[in-house]
């Protein structure tokens, strides 16, 4: 089970500065788990969540504030209102605000939620990877995904 091996993987990148960590699962819709706090908070809760975080394919982020406090909400990964796409990211998205007129979002890595689906709207016959890479083109800074 992915969610199992996504919190050990948190595990062991503790010794970096973080507030919050999240995992999320791919699974129609997508499961996420994400706590303020220790990776253990979101091993607690991946427990207690059981089948309900099941799947074989996911993500995992563990996060130091930039943009909002640190709690549940603001902690990695990020989706869409429909949970159809889920993103991770460590930086800052520096046209966000002139991305975020167009596209309903709080923060820079929710904004990159919302443009990948919107593209993905957009160019139907693209696979992923050409998608996320379009989204990418239209942001500005230094980040990762």
């Amino acid at each position: 089970q992915a969610a199992a091996l996504l919190v050990t993987a948190l595990k062991r990148l503790e010794y970096r500065g973080y507030d919050s960590a999240g995992i999320g699962i791919q699974g129609g819709p997508l499961k996420v788990r994400k706590k303020v706090g220790k990776v253990s908070n979101l091993e607690e809760d991946v427990s207690k969540a059981g089948d309900q975080v099941s799947g074989t394919c996911g993500i995992a982020h563990t996060r130091w504030a930039t943009h909002g406090k640190p709690s549940d909400v603001n902690s990695h990964p990020h989706t869409t209102a429909d949970s159809s796409v889920a993103v991770v990211h460590n930086g800052v998205i520096e046209n966000h605000q002139a991305l975020k007129k167009q596209l309903a979002s709080k923060t820079d890595t929710e904004l990159l939620a919302h443009l990948v689906k919107d593209l993905k709207g957009q160019m139907e016959s693209a696979n992923w990877t050409q998608v996320v890479a379009t989204a990418l083109r239209l942001c500005e800074g230094a980040y990762g995904v």
